[in-house]
């Protein structure tokens, strides 16, 4: 393997605001909260953080408010060895800012409001365009403007460069996007939305068969390999020649926040570092499981060394 791996990660970045209660104000009401935190988030960064505590060279690329939010999140990129040279401050826009209320049984209810990553443009892709050539792997997610991911996608294929996509949070996807995709990575609801294929049968029971069946036809998409996360059950991996689910990594999990992010940054420092599919998927089934053990977005994401135990503690 050559040096580290040069991961590029073009998407959003976000400030979570976070209240925990016994349970959800109904409206017009307030109630009591029990613990308030403020974490470092939105699908791009976290993923990129994920990608740069594995020991992955990553830039990542988007947009920020000129703010006190956007200097924590900066901060928290180069803490975890992510370069920020690509992420543009605009002083006409606030950062991204998220508020989660969540109850005692983990239910909860959220408002984002996106600002700067909706500026989040093909020309800022450009500005980083020497480092997006020499990359190993681009990964994208949906918070950003579509048309901004399908431009890196597009600059990313024409350099022979392979582009992960999350297809996150779950949206309608262009066949001409989907078309130059490498590696699709949905969790079940995004999965039912890109394929068309309901998880349950019209009886109402769950169809066993549908994680290949959903695969399969997004594989005629574009796509060539279809990663299927599963949650606590593993992921569920298509290629033309594999169909295999990868179990997961059993864990004590006190939040699922950011767990698909960890899983789609370490698949992407797996791949870039050379490692086979099936592999890359177990690699990253640790990085989510370890994310589920702790709270909050960034702060939840695991080192390597964690990582690399828990697989040996737990050989799948």
């Amino acid at each position: 393997m050559k040096g580290k791996p040069r991961i590029v990660v073009i998407g959003s970045l976000v400030f979570d605001f976070v209240a925990q209660a016994a349970r959800l104000p109904r409206k017009g009401e307030t109630v009591l909260g029990e613990t308030f935190g403020m974490f470092p988030g939105g699908k791009g960064a976290n993923q990129a953080v994920q990608a740069g505590r594995l020991g992955a060279e990553v830039y990542m690329v988007g947009r920020v408010g000129d703010d006190f939010l956007a200097d924590r999140l900066l901060a928290s990129l180069a803490e975890s060895g992510v370069a920020t040279e690509f992420v543009r401050r605009d002083p006409a826009l606030k950062t991204a800012s998220c508020c989660i209320h969540v109850d005692q049984d983990g239910n909860n209810s959220i408002i984002v409001v996106p600002q700067a990553n909706l500026a989040c443009s093909p020309e800022d892709v450009d500005r980083a365009g020497d480092v997006l050539r020499s990359a190993d792997i681009l990964l994208c997610q949906l918070e950003i403007p579509l048309t901004t991911v399908a431009y890196a996608i597009a600059r990313a294929a024409q350099g022979g460069v392979p582009a992960i996509l999350n297809p996150a949070p779950a949206q309608q996807v262009p066949a001409s996007l989907l078309s130059q995709v490498s590696i699709l990575t949905p969790n079940e609801t995004e999965a039912e939305l890109v394929s068309g294929i309901a998880r349950t049968t019209d009886a109402g029971l769950v169809d066993d068969a549908w994680p290949r069946r959903a695969t399969q036809t997004m594989r005629t998409l574009g796509p060539p390999t279809v990663v299927l996360t599963l949650g606590e059950r593993g992921a569920y991996l298509a290629t033309g020649s594999i169909q295999q689910q990868i179990p997961a990594y059993p864990v004590p999990a006190v939040d699922t926040t950011a767990a698909g992010d960890a899983f789609n940054g370490a698949l992407a420092v797996a791949l870039a570092e050379g490692r086979q599919m099936r592999d890359a998927v177990a690699f990253a089934n640790a990085a989510g499981a370890l994310a589920t053990t702790r709270a909050g977005a960034q702060p939840s994401l695991a080192w390597r060394p964690e990582l690399e135990a828990l697989m040996q503690r737990q050989p799948i």
